[in-house]
């Protein structure tokens, strides 16, 4: 499996965790002849935001991101139970 690079800025580094802690895609669409997918995730401090990627020069790079409304941390939370989502917690690397 091809590892992936990440490109962002101080404007999107904060955005970066959603990214990296297993989120679930939400969709992708063509937008500005750009492919971006939607996900919901995690930041390290539990807050459950929506962010947009795409991919430029071989690289990850995180658009924009912001708090996911109710619906959307239900069905984070949902899947995070489901233990295929979500950032890994430090006793769940101990079992």
């Amino acid at each position: 499996m091809e590892a992936f690079q990440f490109d962002w800025d101080e404007e999107n580094i904060r955005h970066l965790q959603v990214v990296v802690n297993r989120p679930v895609d939400l969709g992708t669409e063509l937008r500005n002849d750009e492919e971006r997918t939607a996900q919901v995730g995690e930041t390290d401090a539990g807050r459950i935001l929506i962010g947009v990627t795409t991919m430029q020069n071989r690289k990850i790079r995180v658009i924009t991101a912001w708090p996911a409304k109710e619906r959307f941390r239900r069905y984070f939370q949902t899947q995070k139970r489901n233990g295929n989502v979500g950032r890994v917690e430090k006793q769940d690397l101990q079992e």
